[in-house]
Order: C-alpha cells, then sequence, then structure tokens
C-alpha cells in the first residue's frame, strides 16, 4: 500500500516547506518590526504608513499577493530577485508576497505588546535624554518582544501553513507534490493523513517550543 511513495520526494518537498517558512519569518519579524515602529512613532507620514499597509495588506487575500509577485513583478516588470531559473525565482517571490502579508500580522502583535510597556517608562527614558529610537530598542521593544511569543508563535504556525499556497505558482512545496500525488495515486485518503501528519510534526512541536519559551520570558508586572 506504500509502495508508490518511494516514486516521490515527500522529505525533500517538506524541507522546501520549511525553507519558505523560515526565510519568510526572519523577513516578516524584521519588516514587520519597522512597521510596528512606524506605527508609535512620532512622525505622521510613517503612522499614516504603516497603519494604511497594515490595513490594505491584512485584507487582501495571499493567493492574490503571490500571484501578483509571479504575474506582476516577473512576468510583467521583469523583477527576478536574482533568479537564475525559473524554479528559483519562483521561490524567491513566494517567499517576498509570504513577508509582505506576514509582517502585517507580526506588526499588529508588537503593537500590542508596546501597549503592554507602561508609559511611564518610555517618558523617564526621554527624560534623562535618549532618542525615540532609543527608547524603542532598549525600553520599549525588548518587553514588546517577551510579552508577544504567544502571539508571535500564533503567526508563525499560520505562516507555516500559508506556505501551502506558494504551489500557485509553481514551487515545488508539500502541497503541490501533494496535489501530483492525488492526481496520479487513487490513495486520496493516504495521501491527505500523511501529508497532514507532516505539518502536525511542523506545527505543533514550534507551539509547544515556543510557547514554553514565553512563560520563561513573560515580564512579571
Amino acid at each position: 500500500m506504500f509502495d508508490f511513495l518511494s516514486d516521490y520526494d515527500i522529505l525533500g518537498a517538506f524541507w522546501t516547506t520549511v525553507q519558505l517558512t523560515l526565510l519568510s519569518a526572519v523577513g516578516s519579524l524584521i519588516w514587520g518590526t519597522l512597521l510596528a515602529a512606524m506605527r508609535v512613532g512620532p512622525v505622521p507620514l510613517m503612522r499614516g504608513f504603516g497603519t494604511a499597509y497594515v490595513n490594505i495588506v491584512r485584507n487582501i487575500p495571499l493567493t492574490v499577493i503571490i500571484l501578483f509577485a509571479s504575474l506582476g513583478l516577473y512576468q510583467t516588470l521583469g523583477v527576478d530577485l536574482g533568479g537564475d531559473r525559473t524554479e528559483s525565482i519562483n521561490f524567491r517571490l513566494a517567499v517576498l508576497g509570504l513577508i509582505v502579508y506576514t509582517s502585517a500580522f507580526v506588526c499588529e502583535a508588537l503593537r500590542s505588546g508596546i501597549n503592554t510597556v507602561p508609559v511611564g517608562q518610555a517618558e523617564a527614558a526621554r527624560a534623562i535624554g535618549l532618542s525615540f529610537s532609543q527608547v524603542l530598542r532598549l525600553v520599549v521593544l525588548p518587553q514588546a518582544f517577551r510579552s508577544t511569543v504567544g502571539p508571535l508563535t500564533n503567526v508563525l504556525i499560520a505562516l507555516t501553513k500559508n506556505t501551502t499556497v506558494a504551489a500557485a505558482i509553481g514551487v515545488a512545496e508539500a502541497a503541490l507534490l501533494m496535489k501530483e500525488m492525488i492526481e496520479n495515486e487513487a490513495q486520496l485518503l493516504l495521501i491527505s493523513a500523511i501529508f497532514a501528519f507532516g505539518f502536525v510534526c511542523l506545527t505543533l512541536p514550534t507551539g509547544l517550543i515556543l510557547g514554553w519559551v514565553g512563560k520563561k520570558v513573560a515580564v512579571k508586572r
């Protein structure tokens, strides 16, 4: 019953999923942090940009963003992000689309953490001569990250599952291989169970480990 599995690179497909998740997570954390800084910053133009970005991107389906990255950026404008083959270009465009989408949720999670930091701490930091960027970097963000490990874990788990959308532009990750296997083999339930188990193996340890980390680093108030 399992003989057909040797004809497919299931581990390779899940490794591509892991790569998509890790690269997108790092990019989303960086861009989402910058967006959160804009949203709480003193410059009205930057606050407006951050607010508009989050409100617009959160309400656009991820599939639309991924398809725009492929059809709009690559096929229409010729943006290949330094890739030399179609497979690598599609992979990089998928990472870009996931970063654009996920960073909006990272931003809101961090902004909620920033709001938990007592205003008096920021005022005290400004009183001793620290600039806004120093207050944010040295006082506010460290506490915000510690208080938002849980929400950021949920965003990471959602990102892991959202990588399946990359199959829409031909990225050879788990969802694309599952679709191919279902089309070629008469084993719908078995194939679905295998890939469901694979995603559980990716997301369940992530939730448990980061949940434990969140309890350890939580700010005691």
